[in-house]
């Protein structure tokens, strides 16, 4: 096991959970937070952290070489839309990245930051590799049982959400009543529940999926207290998650939140 790990930290808790549990093992970690992303508070658990902006391609390669850094994590959501905003800075060595890639999904980017990491002798290693507790096991996990609509909706909605996520659009849908109410794209998921609501009102069915051929070095899907409380606030009635594959961060408090809400929880 490596003793000294980089980590290129997105947006959420994500980050810090993978930090804390790094560090309670004993591993010293080298955070590269993003500006427009990473919480400040990442740095009470860390070594050590550099910052720099989401476009940054060629200061990030030099703080790796610079911190000898040969195993990396990226753990959080980096919002890629952020590299089609004017007013972010774009260095060269970005720019002729992004110029040279078929397309710019998600996982072209941030597949393509990584092939160059690993050209450049630093391994990326799968962003759960000390978070397998996080991971839930198939079943429903709060006392609020789903009925038979909610279910008939996660089964209608799971098949769906996978085609979606295997043309690497989104990972998330949002149904009701067999109906498919938003995709989430490239705003997050946060935005297409919102924008869902809006048609479906109360009682809709929030479905988040991996992709089919999901790489965990990056990218996992990721739920937690800050989900609930937007699934309270528009008053859904379940959030179905995909089981071993999505992260809960502060899973305790998850389900107590969800519980108090009346709303189930369900890994499939």
């Amino acid at each position: 096991m490596v003793d000294r790990i980089g980590l290129i930290a997105g947006n959420g808790r994500f980050p810090i959970i993978f930090a804390e549990s790094a560090r309670e093992k004993g591993i010293e970690v080298v955070a590269i937070g993003i500006n427009e992303e990473t919480s400040r508070e990442l740095e009470k658990f860390v070594s050590k952290i550099y910052w720099l902006g989401v476009g940054e391609l060629e200061k990030l390669l030099k703080i790796l070489k610079e911190e000898n850094i040969r195993s990396i994590v990226m753990a959080g959501q980096v919002r890629h839309k952020l590299l089609f905003d004017k007013d972010i800075k774009i260095d060269q060595r970005m720019q002729f990245l992004l110029g040279n890639l078929r397309n710019k999904k998600t996982d072209s980017i941030i597949g393509s930051v990584a092939r160059l990491l690993e050209f450049k002798g630093i391994k990326v290693l799968s962003s759960i590799i000390f978070l397998s507790d996080y991971l839930p096991q198939k079943g429903i996990l709060t006392k609020t049982l789903p009925d038979q609509r909610i279910l008939k909706d996660i089964d209608f909605g799971r098949k769906i959400a996978k085609t979606i996520a295997g043309l690497d659009i989104g990972q998330s849908i949002i149904v009701k009543e067999k109906s498919v109410l938003a995709v989430e794209s490239i705003e997050g998921t946060d935005e297409a529940i919102k924008r869902a609501a809006k048609y479906g009102n109360e009682g809709i069915v929030v479905i988040k999926v991996t992709k089919p051929s999901q790489d965990m070095r990056f990218d996992v899907p990721v739920v937690g207290p800050d989900t609930i409380k937007l699934l309270q606030e528009v008053k859904a009635a379940c959030l179905a998650i995909e089981a071993k594959k999505t992260l809960i961060i502060d899973k305790e408090e998850t389900v107590k939140l969800a519980d108090e809400a009346g709303i189930s929880i369900v890994a499939c």
